[in-house]
């Protein structure tokens, strides 16, 4: 049985095939916490510890630059009104996580102060797999 999931949007040039997913409880988590924050957005650094795990913030707060990539697009919409969500991935980590797929999912506990979802006492984090298709 294939778990459900939502693709992201393909947004680097050349490429056809997406690089990220949310699972199920990640985008009912999501919708939930757009409610609370409005607009979010994610950057997976690749920081030690908690700096592993992929960051929710209100959309605009982590200011991005060229030393970041925009790996997907989503829309959470539960109906008409879109909900985009970006995901972007520093430059330097993505250099080494160029030949795998990315899944947020969600887990009980608590993850950093500074992603949106902490006092949810859930956390998002990262499930990898390599892709199988030439990068």
């Amino acid at each position: 049985m294939t778990e459900a999931r939502l693709d992201a949007a393909v947004t680097l040039p050349g490429e056809d095939i997406s690089r990220v997913a949310l699972t199920a409880e990640a985008v009912e988590l999501l919708r939930k916490l757009w409610g609370q924050h409005g607009p979010l957005m994610f950057h997976q650094s690749g920081g030690c510890c908690d700096g592993s795990s992929p960051m929710c913030y209100p959309a605009g707060e982590f200011i991005t630059a060229e030393a970041d990539v925009l790996l997907g697009l989503f829309d959470i919409a539960d109906g008409v009104q879109p909900q985009p969500l970006e995901f972007w991935m520093s430059r330097e980590q993505f250099n080494y996580w160029s030949h795998t797929h990315l899944t947020v999912d969600v887990v009980q506990g608590r993850g950093s102060g500074f992603s949106v979802e902490s006092p949810e006492g859930k956390r998002f984090l990262i499930r990898s797999k390599l892709m199988d298709w030439p990068v």
